[in-house]
C-alpha cells in the first residue's frame, strides 16, 4: 500500500465515524428533517418527472405541553402537493416506539400546524418524541425531541373538533361559495377548506379561528378563478390541539360552457360626423371571456400602423352577446375620407371588425 492510498483510507474512516457520531447523538437527533424509510423499503426524496409534488416538509415543534399522564405535542407539517399523513412517534427512550393515531393534513402547499395528545403516560418521566410525515412520495422524520411529565397537572378540556363539509353555492363560470359547520369541542380551533379538479385537491384558503365553543358554528370561504363548466371538489378540515380532522370530500359544477372562443366584432356606420369629429360605432361579443375593446381609424385604407390612430381600450365584460359600443374621435382633417374598425380582445385572441369609411366635412 502506497502512501496516497493509506491517505485516502483515513479519510473515508475518520468521514464514516463522523457520520456515526451524528446518528447515535439523540439529545437532538437530526439537524434537520430527515427522510426515512418508507412502506415500500426505499426512500423517496424528489417527486417523478413531471408532477408538482414531493415528500412532505416536516417540523417537530420543541415545546410540548405535559400534565400528570398527558401531552399535547406539536409541529408543522408542509405536504407539498400530496394527500399527507402525520404522526408522533415517542417513547421512554430515544428507541422511542410508540405513536399517536395517524392523522390525514390534506394535499396543499402551506405549512400546516399538526398536533397531537397523549394519554396514559406515567408521572414524572422523561419522554422523547418527533413528527413524522407521510405522502405516496415518501416518509421524512423531524428534529427529536424530550418533555418530562409533571406532578399536580390536570388533563386540559376539551376533545378534537368535528368539522362537516355542506355543499356549495352561488356558482358562476369562475367563482363558488363553499361551506361547512364546526364544533371546536372546548378548545381553541381553526378551520381551512382544500379544493380543486379532482379528489386530490391541493388548493387550500381559510386558517380561520372557529373559537372554542361546544356547539356547531357555521363557515364559508369564497372561491374564484375557476374554470367554467369544470368539476371542483372540496372539504373542510379542523384542528385543535386534541388534534386534525378533515371533512368529508364534497363536488361541484361550475356554470358554462367553457368560453373558449374569442370575441365577434363587428364595425357600424359612423355618426355625429363634422369638419374635425366623429363618433365611431361597433358590437363585441365577449363570448363568456373578459374582453376590452377600441377603435382604430386612419386616412390609410390598409389601416397601416404609420398612421393609425386609436382610442382608449375599454373593457367590454365576460358576458355572452353583442354589446353596442362607440367611441368619439376628434382632432379630424375637414373634407377627408377616414377608414375605422372596432376590435375585439380576450385571452381567446383579437378580432378585427370590417373596415368602414366616414367624410369629414
Amino acid at each position: 500500500m502506497n502512501r496516497n492510498t493509506a491517505i485516502v483510507l483515513v479519510v473515508i474512516v475518520l468521514a464514516a465515524l463522523a457520520g456515526w457520531a451524528i446518528y447515535a447523538n439523540h439529545n437532538g437527533a437530526y439537524s434537520n428533517p430527515t427522510p426515512i424509510t418508507d412502506v415500500t423499503g426505499g426512500t423517496n426524496t424528489t417527486p417523478p418527472a413531471n408532477v408538482t409534488g414531493g415528500v412532505p416538509t416536516v417540523s417537530t415543534n420543541a415545546s410540548a405541553i405535559p400534565t400528570d399522564t398527558t401531552v399535547v405535542m406539536n409541529g408543522t407539517v408542509k405536504p407539498n402537493g400530496a394527500f399527507t399523513s402525520y404522526w408522533f412517534e415517542y417513547g421512554s427512550t430515544s428507541a422511542l416506539g410508540s405513536k399517536t393515531t395517524t392523522q390525514s393534513i390534506g394535499s396543499g402547499y402551506p405549512s400546516i400546524q399538526a398536533p397531537a395528545y397523549v394519554t396514559g403516560l406515567a408521572a414524572n418521566t422523561t419522554y422523547y418524541y418527533r413528527l413524522v410525515a407521510q405522502n405516496s412520495y415518501g416518509k421524512v422524520a423531524g428534529v427529536e425531541y424530550t418533555f418530562k411529565t409533571t406532578q399536580g397537572v390536570p388533563p386540559p378540556r376539551g376533545s378534537a373538533p368535528s368539522p362537516v363539509t355542506l355543499s356549495a353555492s352561488g356558482i358562476s363560470r369562475t367563482t363558488a361559495n363553499i361551506s361547512g359547520t364546526v364544533n371546536p369541542d372546548g378548545s381553541a380551533t381553526q378551520y381551512w377548506f382544500e379544493y380543486g379538479k379532482t379528489q386530490d385537491l391541493g388548493s387550500t384558503i381559510g386558517f380561520i379561528s372557529a373559537g372554542d365553543g361546544t356547539a356547531k358554528v357555521p363557515v364559508s370561504a369564497s372561491i374564484s378563478n375557476l374554470d367554467a363548466a369544470t368539476t371542483y371538489y372540496f372539504r373542510v378540515n379542523a384542528q385543535n390541539q386534541f388534534g386534525t380532522i378533515t371533512g368529508a370530500i364534497v363536488s361541484f359544477k361550475t356554470s358554462g360552457p367553457a368560453a373558449t372562443q374569442p370575441p365577434v366584432s363587428v364595425t357600424k356606420n359612423a355618426t355625429s360626423v363634422t369638419a374635425s369629429a366623429a363618433t365611431l360605432h361597433g358590437t363585441v361579443d365577449p363570448n363568456g371571456l373578459s374582453t376590452n375593446y377600441w377603435f382604430e381609424y386612419s386616412t390609410d385604407s390598409l389601416l397601416g400602423s404609420v398612421l393609425l390612430k386609436t382610442t382608449a381600450s375599454k373593457a367590454v365584460g365576460s358576458g355572452n352577446g353583442a354589446v353596442s359600443l362607440s367611441a368619439d374621435v376628434s382632432g379630424l382633417a375637414s373634407n377627408t375620407t377616414y377608414f375605422f374598425r372596432i376590435v375585439g380582445e380576450s385571452s381567446a385572441g383579437t378580432v378585427r371588425g370590417e373596415n368602414l369609411t366616414f367624410t369629414t366635412k
